[in-house]
């Protein structure tokens, strides 16, 4: 035979024994010696029971060429659909062709797993691997007539061959029977057709299940292979032998799939997974082998890692890249988390595989809705630009047990290689179970090494008897619901145990990476189940993790390292810890070690759990650009220090101050923190924390460098809870630093705000404190800040970098009403876009509010504070949300947006869905503005306010602290002072953005605290102001307690400004006498108040409190009252005077009042002859009063007006210009300016003042300017412009200034019938003007209450008028024996006062008495009975705790 080339091996299958595994065959040539065997593997069964159920098997030597190799043949028989076509015999085939034929085959067990073979009208399919025998071009086919039923009708036989690319069609349609036809067995049959079928590649798998405990499977395993030419379909790993099981190496021959190119290509990756089937179904897969059989190429992909559920991660499905044969074929006995961690190639390879693979986290959340929750088998397809994830079960939730149930949320990670950008996800269940129904809120997929996460939106049912009857969904992403962040890296951590006595833990590893400028990763838990927890960390191993945590830069400083004292034995003996990843670039990696040597444990040591580590040397390996691996091993350079920092913390000395609770600490400085630790030992006392006392730790921490903040907590365990921290003391034992912390707080759930965490900071700490920043509203406060003007919004990063963008940046206010309609409310998150002239667009601006609360309740109302680019005036407002789903769809009643700095508020009634499926169908919708309701609410400056508290142990407050700012052009209303988390604390400096009306220069400041709270005094150094648009800056130095007990003992006080060094008011005193009439019943016993007002503002509430007389305000008594150090308010015009309506007898019937300011020697006195009595007169307890001092004159007739005109420099002229201006009263007659060449005016840059006599226009509202050419002068075609940029007119009889911001362009005409109209941008009026008109007027005050049920209130309501010359103070709204306020009523009152001048806002409010206090204004009205003079202020809003935003008190504008 010369040289064998293959070898054929059989058995006849009898016998109860008759499966053979046969290893090889060796064959040499009788009496030559055994170097001469020539080998012939096999390594499969003969079994009909087992592999593929072949008896037989063609062996080639195993040197044999791939030409060589066996083909497979898969023939398919039909069985005849005829009675009595089936048969029980023994049916052998042969095969012909043009190179060889096969051996006669006897085909005893099926490929399609039929028990019963060649029955009626069945096909049954069989595969026959022998040698190539060419093209085939007959065959022989029969049986042995053995059984009951002999006979068989054969239809035709199909031959399929892949690796030609052949389909042979042999028809038969005859008997093989000895009683039938022509009675023959066999027959040898000829092709009728031959189809050219997809010619495929023959691959061999090699699975090899790990050698570890559990590590086979009993489920149904299914692959699929990727190549660069394209994929196979998924493919059954099916198999009669038992396979997967431990420490085993099954074959699967793969050729019987249809792919869609020619050939795969060189493979890329493949994709394996179970269907977590069976009883045993985890699975330990440690590598696969597939080798290409036609070209005798192996690929490796090994794996390494559990596909269970109770495993690793808790994915079934892995995807695996090939890699070189070097990292496999070497073997090693050593596994993941033995000793000799270095051993395993594999081991170099983990953390650039884990940098080439995807890790997402998806989140599921089920609905609310009732059975929202799911029995059935959850799967997942992620669908990605270059490939999809495949049918992925959803089986190892990260938190809960019972998954999919209602109102939970799931989340599992899904891993995978070369998806390309997610567009697309597909979930589902197989519809198993009691209740498979399932209502899927969303889902959110977070790929952290992408930096993305996207929300895909669904709010449907999965479900045959719910919505539309599917059990599938494609879903795909939400836009606006995508969150961008910085993509995470891998690491690859490998933590060495000791080989010490007990060194192993059970407890639960952690690890923090610090970077420069104190650049952190997240905490990190490394073992994901207790199985992980016993498995790592024994004695002498080297425990391996690849974990993606956020980037910490080019060099690491330090770790941290930690466990959570569990388990039987936590107590852990660390040797080292090496942290290896991959250089920038990628090609190559670098390793730091850190040295550690140390127990983390509570009884070893110094009972410490936690430990920081610094760098000892760096193993960087690179490859060049010639693909040489250079290697370089070198020590780190200066690497922190570890220190040892003493922490004194002592416990206030006040009743109830210490504490039993377990408190821990975090230390910051500007290399890094120390992470929060738990103070357990004190050095110097046994019982901690107690009252009056001082403990010291020691926390031993890599350098911090300087220390600027703390952060103080405890878990209000324990009977006595409650603690109270003095003050905190930190010295560096290396460099003796020490650092004091001035606290002084409560941490306590049922003191002070109720908090048990609180940061504080250094005592000398001046930087940045935005790390208390945790509502929307306080990021939008710093992006208002001068702190960002000169900030790269690029470099900006964390949560402020949602909040910065480019362009002068102003704030907003926006109110949202929502509609009573079932469906109207939404979880989703809403937005508005700002659009202004030439369609300018501010960024999306989100409507967030603090603490992650989300989404607008049916009828509620919703306020934000934001903040926006300036877009000028604004046209329109995009209003939106991110929902798109069915169940977030929203009904918007109402939309409000106020411009704070143009002082405009805007109301649109919208009555609008925005949802998918209501309505129109969008989710977001443009409003035009002209349809809008607008109203003036004041223009307002930003100024960035600075407050200073003083050093003063407990200067610190609780209270709320209230504002007032008086200045040349008026004064503000009281406002409250935002108190945040941790401002007006001891030796703290608190900045914060104010609107202030455009009242300066400022004169002076009043700041009044309530007194309330645990803290109820405050040390007030000094106020700064600075104007944000000039930087203008206003000084206030108060430097004393405001108190009732220390210092002045007053809770308000009162501030000169200083502006360049120079006070802006002088220092008084003033004394007060107040004479009571001779009238019966005269006097009172209820307490009075007075207000003094001046042309520098007003005193303040003044409560006349000490007489001289015992009994005060007696019948025509005289009483005298001193107030010293008061600011001067200059001469007097006004005075307010009330009385609380207590005592018995509270009535009043006041006479005079004398006003004495003692540094001018001057007296001013009020004229009053009137009561202040419910019971009496009109009803009223406040009066304002005139200052009888003051001349009031009769009506001007005629008056001069001085115009100040200023040219810009776009355009002068040589021509004249003509003025007319509009008064309230009257209209001018046209005021020409010539120009001449002798007397030349407008010129570029230049102001030119003209006087012009004039009838009294009243208050000048409007400007008329013409642009008019001299008699006879030529025009040129061209057009010519005069450029007029500001207009200052003044009253020269009152000195009323009206100034005219025009900056506009005015072409020259012939004709006077061209002119521009201005409109005054600000008025100042002058006190004189002021004077003049404080004379008794009486307001009829109308309000109308709506119509809707329960529209009306019991409550006692009170009503503030404002207007141009003041306000009218808090007056209630009685009539005696009248129900007043009930639904759809009007009610009628009148108000005497002193004139107010042109109204501006009416203040409503009511004190939620009664039993029904909610009340529903439609409208109030209120007329100036001497000018006849109405004007309207429009509400429509309820004024109810329980109803829209919950407030009891309206500010009300006049519409514009």
């Amino acid at each position: 035979m010369r040289r064998v080339r293959r070898v054929r091996i059989r058995h006849d299958g009898k016998g109860s024994g008759s499966g053979w595994y046969l290893d090889r065959v060796l064959v040499r040539e009788e009496g030559q010696p055994e170097s001469d065997n020539v080998e012939f593997p096999c390594l499969r069964w003969l079994d009909k029971d087992k592999d593929d159920g072949q008896l037989v098997r063609e062996l080639l030597p195993s040197d044999s060429n791939a030409t060589l190799k066996n083909f497979r043949y898969h023939i398919s028989l039909k069985t005849g659909d005829i009675s009595g076509a089936s048969t029980d015999s023994r049916v052998y085939i042969k095969l012909y062709g043009d190179k060889s034929d096969t051996i006669k085959q006897v085909l005893l067990v099926s490929d399609n797993n039929l028990k019963d073979c060649f029955e009626r009208g069945r096909v049954d399919e069989f595969t026959l691997e022998t040698l190539n025998i060419g093209t085939i071009n007959r065959l022989v086919i029969g049986h042995d007539s053995t059984g009951i039923h002999a006979g068989w009708f054969l239809g035709s036989v199909q031959i399929r061959v892949p690796r030609q690319g052949k389909q042979y069609t042999f028809p038969a349609n005859r008997w093989l029977d000895k009683n039938q036809a022509d009675g023959r067995l066999e027959v040898e049959l000829y092709p009728s057709e031959v189809v050219e079928i997809q010619k495929l590649v023959h691959y061999e798998v090699e699975v090899w299940t790990g050698d570890v405990g559990g590590a086979g499977t009993t489920s149904r395993v299914y692959m699929q292979i990727y190549g660069e030419e394209g994929k196979t379909e998924v493919l059954f790993l099916s198999s009669r032998s038992k396979v997967f099981d431990r420490a085993s190496r099954d074959t699967f021959q793969t050729d019987t799939f249809t792919v869609y190119a020619i050939d795969l290509g060189p493979l890329t990756k493949i994709r394996i997974r179970h269907d977590n089937s069976g009883n045993r179904p985890g699975w330990f897969l440690d590598r696969i082998d597939i080798t290409d059989m036609n070209n005798e190429i192996t690929y490796y992909f090994p794996c390494q890692r559990w596909l269970a559920v109770e495993e690793d991660d808790g994915q079934l499905s892995r995807e695996l890249l090939a890699v070189d044969e070097s990292y496999v074929l070497p073997t090693s006995e050593d596994e993941e988390g033995g000793g000799g961690g270095d051993s395993n190639p594999l081991d170099n390879l983990a953390l650039e595989q884990k940098d080439k693979s995807t890790t997402f986290s998806v989140t599921i959340k089920t609905g609310e809705k009732k059975n929202a929750g799911t029995d059935a088998n959850v799967f997942i397809t992620l669908f990605g630009t270059q490939d999809n994830t495949g049918m992925t079960l959803l089986k190892s939730s990260k938190t809960n047990s019972d998954k999919f149930e209602r109102d939970s949320i799931e989340i599992f990670t899904v891993e995978t290689l070369d998806l390309g950008e997610l567009w697309k996800v597909r979930i589902g269940h197989d519809n198993t179970g009691k209740a498979p129904g399932w209502f899927v809120d969303w889902v959110e997929v977070d790929a952290p090494s992408l930096g993305k996460c996207m929300t895909f939106p669904c709010g449907r049912w999965l479900a045959k008897n719910e919505d539309d009857g599917t059990i599938i969904r494609d879903l795909f992403p939400a836009e606006l619901q995508t969150r961008l962040y910085t993509p995470f890296v891998p690491y690859e951590i490998t933590l060495y145990t000791s080989d010490v006595f007990a060194a192993g833990t059970d407890a639960n590893i952690f690890i923090v990476i610090y970077g420069c400028d104190a650049v952190c990763t997240q905490q990190k838990y490394l073992c994901t189940n207790k199985r992980e927890q016993k498995v790592f960390f024994e004695r002498k191993s080297a425990s391996r993790f690849i974990v993606e945590l956020e980037d910490v830069g080019e060099v690491i400083e330090k770790i941290r390292i930690g466990h959570d004292n569990t388990g039987m034995n936590p107590g852990w003996h660390c040797s080292y810890v090496d942290i290896r990843r991959l250089l920038p670039d990628k090609d190559g990696t670098e390793t730091l070690t850190f040295p550690c040597d140390r127990w983390l444990a509570t009884s070893e040591d110094d009972k410490k759990t936690i430990r920081e580590l610094v760098p000892y040397d760096i193993f960087t390996e690179k490859y060049m650009k010639d693909g040489s691996l250079r290697q370089v091993y070198k020590e780190v350079e200066e690497p922190l220090d570890i220190v040892l920092y003493s922490v004194q913390i002592f416990t206030g000395n006040i009743p109830g101050a210490g504490t039993d609770a377990k408190v821990y600490i975090t230390i910051y400085g500007d290399l890094g923190d120390t992470g929060e630790r738990y103070l357990g030992k004190s050095e110097n006392r046994t019982n901690k924390f107690e009252k009056g006392t001082a403990d010291t730790f020691i926390i031993e921490a890599a350098d911090l460098g300087v220390i600027y903040k703390i952060k103080l907590r405890h878990d209000n365990t324990k009977w006595c809870a409650d603690w109270y921290v003095e003050k905190v003391e930190i010295w560096n034992d290396t460099n003796e630093d020490e650092f004091l912390f001035l606290c002084g707080r409560w941490l306590s759930l049922k003191k002070e705000d109720g908090r048990l965490e609180r940061l504080f900071y250094e005592k000398e700490y001046t930087g940045d404190r935005s790390s208390n920043c945790s509502s929307p509203a306080d990021f939008w406060e710093i992006a208002l800040s001068s702190k960002m003007a000169d900030i790269d919004i690029n470099t900006v990063t964390g949560p402020m970098a949602d909040y910065v963008q480019e362009g002068p940046v102003i704030p907003y206010y926006v109110s949202v009403t929502t509609g009573k309609h079932k469906d109207a409310a939404t979880d989703s998150r809403a937005f508005v876009i700002l659009i202004g002239e030439d369609d300018e667009l501010s960024n999306r601006i989100w409507l967030d509010y603090p603490r992650g609360k989300r989404g607008f309740g049916c009828g509620s109302v919703e306020e934000f504070y934001v903040a926006g680019l300036d877009v000028g005036v604004i046209k329109k407002i995009e209003l939106g949300h991110d929902g798109a789903s069915p169940e977030s769809c929203w009904l918007v009643e109402e939309l409000c947006l106020a411009v704070p700095t143009q002082g405009t508020k805007y109301t649109l009634r919208c009555n609008c869905w925005l949802a998918k499926d209501r309505g129109d169908g969008i989710t977001s919708r443009v409003f035009d503005l002209l349809d809008a309701m607008v109203v003036n609410i004041g223009v307002k400056v930003l100024y960035e306010m600075t407050v200073w508290t003083g050093d003063v142990v407990g200067g610190g407050t609780d209270s709320n602290i209230f504002m007032t700012l008086y200045g040349i052009n008026g004064s503000t209303e009281e406002v409250q002072l935002d108190k945040k988390k941790a401002r007006f604390e001891r030796e703290q400096n608190d900045t914060f953005i104010m609107e202030i009306l455009d009242i300066a220069p400022f004169t002076k400041m009043r700041i009044r605290i309530d007194g309330l709270g645990s803290r109820p005094e405050w040390f007030l150094e000094r106020i700064l102001l600075k104007n944000m648009n000039t930087g203008d800056l206003t000084m206030f130095y108060y430097g004393d307690w405001l108190s009732q007990r220390k210092g002045k003992k007053t809770l308000v006080c009162e501030m000169c400004a200083v502006i360049n060094e120079e006070e802006m008011m002088e220092w008084t005193s003033y004394t007060v006498t107040v004479k009571t009439s001779n009238v019966l019943g005269a006097g009172t016993d209820a307490n009075v108040f007075i207000i003094i007002f001046g042309e520098n503002g007003d005193s303040g509430t003044l409560a006349l409190k000490q007489s001289a007389n015992w009994n005060k305000f007696e019948r025509n008594n005289t009483d005298t009252f001193n107030f010293s150090d008061m600011l001067s308010l200059g001469h007097l015009c006004k005075l307010r005077v009330w009385h609380d309506n207590k005592g018995i007898f509270p009535g009043w019937h006041l006479s005079y009042v004398d006003v004495k300011d003692n540094s001018r020697d001057e007296t001013f006195h009020f004229q009053c002859d009137c009561w202040l009595s419910k019971s009496e007169g009109d009803g009223q307890t406040v009066r304002d009063f005139a200052c009888a001092n003051n001349e009031i004159h009769d009506e001007l007739e005629e008056t001069t007006y001085e115009i100040v005109i200023e040219t810009g420099n776009r355009g002068e002229t040589r021509e004249n210009v003509w003025l007319i201006l509009e008064g309230r009263k009257n209209r001018s007659k046209e005021f020409l300016v010539e120009n001449s060449s002798r007397q030349r005016a407008f010129r570029k840059g230049t102001t030119d003042t003209f006087e012009f006599d004039s009838v009294f226009l009243g208050d000048i509202a409007s400007l008329c300017v013409g642009h008019l050419a001299r008699e006879d002068r030529f025009i040129p075609k061209r057009e010519l412009v005069w450029h007029v940029k500001t207009i200052t007119i003044t009253e020269m009889e009152y000195g009323n200034v009206y100034f005219f911001n025009c900056d506009s362009l005015i072409p020259l005409k012939r004709k006077r019938k061209y002119f521009k109209v201005f409109e005054v941008t600000k008025t100042t009026e002058s006190f004189t003007s002021k004077v003049q008109s404080l004379v008794p007027v009486k307001y009829e005050v109308i309000v109308t209450t709506g119509y809707e049920p329960g529209a009306g209130t019991d409550a006692n309501v009170f009503v503030t008028i404002f207007g141009a010359n003041g306000d009218t103070g808090k007056r209630e709204l009685k009539q005696k024996m009248r129900n007043l306020f009930e639904r759809g009523s009007t009610d009628r009152f009148f108000l005497e006062t002193l004139e107010l001048g042109e109204l501006r806002k009416v203040r409503l409010e009511h004190d939620s008495s009664g039993h029904y206090s909610g009340w529903l204004v439609d409208k109030v009205e209120v007329t100036n009975t001497s000018t006849g003079v109405a004007t309207i202020f429009n509400c429509g809003r309820w004024l109810d705790k329980k109803r829209g935003d919950g407030l009891t008190w309206r500010d009300l504008f006049p519409s514009v």
